[in-house]
């Protein structure tokens, strides 16, 4: 309690007296023996007033919440909005909530035969005169058969771009005659599908260019649920990933008016109703089916000719309590509690496939990630794959050669100067010549056999040494390819950067016996017991010798007494040393987690939803991906086209979007450069020549840059 309201309130006892007092239908609130306030029960106004009340006496959110029976959120929610807008803030809400109705029984009769006959509650309500969101309460929400658990949001009304169903209208308050009820929150957004007509602006409509890679992959036949509103809803979550949101959660940062129709929805669906119908759609999918119908569709969109792909893991932290199990993160240097993901790569830097699981190391998930490269290929295709020195070694060579695959890798080894000399090779890299140096020689590898290794020369010293198997592979290709082997480590950088390929999706996950095979505790703590007795026998022989060669003790003692004694713990250490060395050699040195401890346990993430998650998000990775060569091939900017893509247009153009029954128009601002603008122009011209469609919907799509920046 505040200074100033101990003093008008003088000889009231402290603030923990606060109490209420129910009594005939009416609350008494009071002090110690001060009566403070007195009101109806059922008078809500009039309780929120006293709870401003007692908040601006300065008594603490905790103590108010407590004694009115109300959450500590709700509290703080409305003493936020009595400070911002006073009385009228607080009892607005009621007062809405207590005002007549204005829908007569016969009228909605009349409502629910409209409804019957197809009508839509934005069309019922124009007829009736009322606000959309009272019909939408007062029928139900509408369901459709097709959706399965997915509810049909309501059209756009034809010829009605500004009218109470279009999009933009979402966040604002209904400006119909008879109500001032606001809409429907986002949260109860429905996720029905595509808008048959109308106009909505949005500053996001930069990303409409990608339903141009969308439409080359065939998205409609690769998403889930594509027949009904869910290839919408999956499209609308790829694109809000586009845009920079990392994490479902961040999507409630996004205007979602402006970003479903970038899909056709006429809202982005709130996380109350997106959460649950994505965690419906990823347990009701084949993960392994998901992801190969992915491979398939990004090898089809663009086949890789040089038959190179690219392998790495890449560990994924985990932040919760579950007992999940434990891999070395790179990025922190310490093992932690995390997932691991094996992706595989174009040598252009396309996502083609990947694998999830437990941590591991790459000699373990290459043979999941080659099998699933090898069901995606066409058979009889001839594939090379590419490691960085973390895959470097005899288990992960052999495993190839088994599979009839070619590798390429760097040689984890000091630079020596090699035993033959160096050859003078032309090469062309991006349509530009350059002269490398090279020589090549024969090595063994243990517990592999004989390999090729390459020594690449910058200024007369060894620069890069590379081993392959492929013995007929040009050598200037081989250095090629591998040198290209940093496109995987800039597409995992930038795809955990802007799409958030490394965050968890979520924290379920079911908890199972832990039968992983693992280090056995007892065996390191028999080679602990070994190396103290090897210790102990040391010592003993040490001292032998110490005393053997001491001049101070007489030849006399040494004989007698002390050598006989020093023989006799060297005698001791050496059966204990023999018993240690027995005793280990009876303990595996790994076993099943359970055989240590019967209580082992380990949680089991669902991969379902990680699945689903990681094809949305390398569907828009490769979508900009594709985007962005496209408009370097006008722009010819090596260094930022990917940035500019990126940026400038997928998150920076602002548009319109105008439905009609036959055709899409996206109509984009301007950029602001002038040689991205000429670019983009170029860009459109060519995407119009085969104009997309959006997953779902068969209305083609053509795009446009205004003339005017303002619109």
């Amino acid at each position: 309690m505040s200074a100033a309201v101990a003093a008008i309130l003088e000889g009231m006892p402290e603030p923990g007296d606060l109490r209420m007092h129910r009594a005939g239908g009416r609350c008494v609130i009071t002090c110690g023996t001060v009566t403070l306030f007195d009101y109806a029960e059922a008078d809500i106004g009039m309780r929120n007033l006293v709870l401003v009340s007692l908040r601006s006496l300065g008594f603490r959110g905790r103590k108010v919440a407590e004694v009115l029976g109300l959450s500590e959120a709700y509290v703080a929610t409305l003493w936020n909005t009595a400070k911002r807008d006073g009385s009228a803030g607080v009892l607005s809400g009621l007062l809405r909530r207590g005002k007549p109705g204005t829908v007569t029984p016969a009228q909605w009769d009349q409502a629910r035969q409209w409804r019957a006959e197809g009508a839509s509650d934005a069309e019922i309500s124009r007829r009736l005169g009322v606000a959309h969101t009272t019909i939408g309460r007062g029928l139900g929400k509408r369901k459709d058969p097709a959706a399965g658990d997915g509810w049909v949001a309501d059209p756009l009304p034809a010829g009605e771009p500004d009218g109470p169903g279009a999009p933009a209208a979402a966040s604002a308050w209904s400006a119909q005659a008879g109500t001032d009820e606001p809409p429907a929150e986002p949260d109860m957004a429905p996720t029905g599908p595509a808008l048959p007509a109308g106009q909505v602006s949005t500053r996001y409509a930069g990303a409409m260019l990608l339903h141009a890679f969308f439409a080359r992959t065939d998205a409609s036949g690769l998403l889930p649920g594509a027949a009904g509103a869910d290839a919408a809803l999956l499209t609308a979550v790829s694109m809000c990933f586009a845009l920079g949101a990392h994490t479902v959660e961040q999507f409630k940062h996004l205007a979602p008016g402006e970003a479903g129709p970038l899909a056709g929805l006429a809202v982005l669906p709130g996380l109350r109703n997106l959460r649950p119908r994505l965690a419906a759609i990823a347990d009701g999918t084949d993960p392994l089916v998901l992801q190969r119908a992915f491979a398939a569709a990004m090898l089809a969109a663009d086949p890789v000719t040089s038959g190179v792909y690219y392998v790495d893991d890449h560990f994924v932290p985990y932040a919760g309590a579950k007992p999940v199990g434990k891999g070395w993160n790179n990025k922190r240097g310490r093992a932690e509690k995390g997932r691991a993901d094996t992706h595989v790569t174009a040598h252009d830097g396309r996502a083609v496939c990947f694998v999830t699981g437990e941590p591991s190391g790459l000699s373990v998930t290459l043979p999941k990630a080659l099998a699933e490269l090898k069901r995606t290929v066409p058979p009889g295709t001839r594939l090379m794959i590419g490691f960085d020195r973390g895959g470097s070694c005899p288990a992960v060579f052999a495993h190839c050669r088994e599979q009839g695959v070619h590798w390429v890798s760097y040689r984890r080894a000091p630079l020596a100067v090699p035993a033959m000399l160096p050859v003078l090779t032309t090469v062309t890299v991006n349509g530009a010549a350059r002269r490398i140096a090279w020589c090549e020689e024969t090595v063994t590898i243990k517990d592999y056999g004989q390999a090729r290794q390459l020594t690449l020369f910058e200024d007369g010293r060894p620069a890069l040494r590379v081993l392959a198997d492929d013995e007929e592979a040009c050598p200037a290709e081989l250095l090629g390819w591998l040198k290209s082997r940093w496109r995987e480590e800039n597409f995992l950088k930038y795809a955990a950067g802007n799409y958030g390929i490394d965050k968890i999706c979520d924290y379920f996950a079911d908890i199972a016996v832990n039968e992983k095979v693992i280090a056995n505790p007892a065996r390191k703590k028999a080679n602990t017991a070994v190396r103290q007795a090897h210790k102990a026998l040391a010592g003993a022989e040490r001292d032998l010798a110490v005393l053997l060669a001491d001049p101070r003790i007489s030849v006399h003692d040494k004989n007698t007494t002390l050598i006989p004694a020093a023989q006799a713990a060297i005698a001791t250490a050496r059966r204990n040393l023999q018993a240690a060395e027995a005793a280990r050699d009876k303990i595996p040195a790994r076993a099943a987690a359970n055989d240590i401890n019967p209580d082992a346990q380990v949680a089991v993430l669902r991969a379902g939803r990680r699945g689903l998650q990681m094809v949305l998000r390398l569907l828009a990775h490769n979508a900009e991906h594709w985007l962005s060569g496209q408009l370097n091939a006008y722009l010819r900017d090596e260094d930022e086209y990917r940035a500019i893509t990126r940026e400038t247009i997928i998150r920076g153009l602002a548009g319109t979007i105008t439905w009609t029954p036959a055709t899409i128009t996206v109509t984009l601002q301007p950029p602001a450069s002038p040689r991205v603008r000429q670019a983009l122009a170029l860009l459109i011209d060519q995407v119009n020549q085969d104009r997309p469609a959006m997953p779902g919907d068969r209305r083609p799509i053509t795009y446009q840059i205004t003339a005017n920046p303002a619109v």
